[in-house]
């Protein structure tokens, strides 16, 4: 029914199809049986949009690289993730890829925004060059943490989404803090302060008044990361159950981590095994017509998707979630609650109404290149460092 594409690298495809179980399979916060409900499975999956390494691209920064084959996966995990929140926001959670069939604009607005391009809000291009202010160069690998700061940032500049980043240090959640984002009736910080920037509304086939008028309204919708750190060099066994549980949710937007120096979006699970999308293969880059619309299939993964024993996964990885109102929010919230009476399940957070005292400071949140707190963190969750401290049990 799916068969594998030219482009993917067989030899790093296990796994023809779902095996045979009784256990659910779970995929971002929607349940289903092999038995009865396998193509559905797989639509859902294919839906997803997949962003692999690409080749013959713009050259970053003018003079950089034309590919991001061996050094992008991570970056290419991150557009994986925030593309879901974008795709909830503005398809919904139902939305579904049929190939051949017309897609309506907003898909495109969603897509082109990845695209490999200066001026596409989360391209390559975009995420490479934030970063260098995170203190990476580019070509250089990102661990969990380091993307998601980086995205936290260009999602200023998407006025169209009018998203509030949020993401959640030191393993804790504060629950006012987010309240107080996502309540925010001023326009981004920042927004004006990319006049460079400013066509990209256009670019993305966006209204111009759209930005504003949600801006105005009294949730803005939340992307969630919460960067963490499971074990020393493997995941500890205590955190499986909570693992499991955050693809249950109805919030989630799955989890980026992978093994030691090898990203993948990890989308879902079915009973030890974890499901996920794999930047691994190197497509050629694709190029928008003169109408807007994309030739699109490649951003799609027509196979059944890989899977890995969930004890092999790097300790190290970013957990996301997207609340679309604040009545998302408070239900997330009574789920993580829930979720510490859970019998054989260790908290991978903290939930929290307001910031402990512990808390240095607000302001780490906005990582500066100067910052010790800047370095300390990356140290912290980076998985090529070794250099980290360990959630006591």
């Amino acid at each position: 029914l799916f068969p594998a594409t030219l482009t993917y690298d067989t030899l790093r495809f296990e796994y023809e199809d779902f095996p045979e179980t009784k256990e659910p399979v779970w995929i971002l916060g929607r349940k289903y049986s092999v038995f009865t409900e396998k193509e559905e499975i797989l639509l859902d999956v294919t839906s997803r949009l997949w962003f692999t390494y690409r080749k013959n691209f713009p050259a970053i920064g003018g003079t950089g690289p034309t590919s991001d084959t061996g050094w992008g996966c991570m970056l290419r995990c991150g557009q994986m993730i925030f593309a879901q929140a974008l795709v909830c926001r503005h398809l919904g959670r139902d939305w579904r890829w049929i190939k051949g069939k017309r897609q309506m604009d907003n898909y495109f607005n969603v897509l082109n925004a990845f695209i490999d391009k200066k001026d596409s809000y989360y391209s390559i291009h975009q995420i490479a060059q934030m970063g260098v202010g995170e203190g990476k160069s580019i070509g250089q690998w990102y661990g969990p943490n380091t993307v998601a700061q980086v995205l936290k940032k260009l999602a200023t500049f998407d006025t169209w989404s009018s998203l509030a980043v949020h993401i959640a240090m030191d393993n804790t959640v504060v629950m006012e803090e987010i309240r107080r984002l996502c309540q925010s009736s001023v326009p981004c910080a920042g927004a004006a302060a990319c006049p460079a920037l400013e066509s990209d509304v256009l670019y993305n086939g966006c209204p111009e008044d759209v930005g504003l008028r949600e801006r105005l309204t009294l949730w803005k919708p939340l992307v969630l990361l919460i960067p963490l750190r499971l074990g020393l060099t493997e995941i500890n066994e205590a955190y499986i159950e909570t693992l499991k549980h955050c693809f249950m949710m109805p919030q989630s937007l799955g989890v980026i981590g992978g093994k030691p120096n090898s990203a993948h979006y990890f989308i879902g699970y079915v009973g030890e095994e974890l499901i996920y999308l794999d930047p691994h293969t190197t497509q050629p880059a694709v190029e928008p017509s003169d109408s807007g619309c994309l030739p699109d299939e490649s951003f799609h993964c027509q196979h059944p998707p890989c899977r890995m024993s969930i004890a092999e996964l790097d300790p190290s990885i970013a957990v996301g979630f997207f609340c679309n109102t604040e009545a998302d929010f408070n239900d997330w919230c009574q789920q993580i609650k829930k979720l510490s009476l859970v019998r054989g399940a260790l908290p991978m957070f903290e939930l929290v109404e307001r910031q402990p005292s512990h808390f240095s400071n607000p302001d780490v949140l906005n990582l500066t290149p100067d910052s010790s707190d800047a370095d300390r963190l990356e140290r912290f969750f980076d998985s090529e460092d070794e250099d980290f401290e360990i959630l006591s049990l």
